[in-house]
């Protein structure tokens, strides 16, 4: 991607802690990237999403998934290996974004094939930060692959 803009980008953001929805969703409004935000609550949501299934028929290909572990239903570690497993969606960025710091849970992430794991900072600033340099990070200077809507 350019560092211009045209039209906001997609971003999921699978989180079921409306505090942790909020926080997000104000520090990318203050990055430097316009950025279209999604929310599932859960991992069976952010999954008919992606596969556009109803009420999610129009929905666009997100550029970018920020991913917790912890979401009732279906819980983020299968949520990424489904990601990761189909064609359709394994060449979007998985971005896991949670309060655990659990060894474990990194190795597993990684091993789904997770972009990168990030625990989230426990201080208002800190997030801030950290989900500000995700946008920059993933659309200033990582290059990705331009609308694949229908690839694949």
């Amino acid at each position: 991607m350019s560092d211009a803009f045209d039209e906001p980008i997609p971003v999921l953001l699978v989180e079921d802690n409306p505090g942790d929805v909020r926080l997000t969703q104000e520090a990318l409004k203050e990055g430097s990237v316009p950025v279209d935000l999604f929310v599932a609550e859960d991992g069976a949501q952010a999954l008919d999403f992606l596969h556009r299934r109803p009420p999610f028929a129009d929905a666009p290909r997100p550029a970018l998934i920020l991913l917790d572990l912890n979401l009732p239903r279906m819980n983020g570690r299968e949520v990424l290996a489904l990601i990761k497993g189909d064609d359709r969606f394994r060449s979007i960025p998985v971005v896991v974004l949670t309060s655990s710091e659990a060894e474990k849970d990194i190795a597993e992430a990684y091993h789904y094939y997770a972009n990168c794991f990030i625990t989230k900072p426990v201080s208002f600033e800190k997030f801030m930060d950290v989900v500000k340099s995700i946008g920059g990070f993933w659309f200033h200077t990582v290059k990705l692959p331009r609308d694949e809507r229908d690839a694949v």
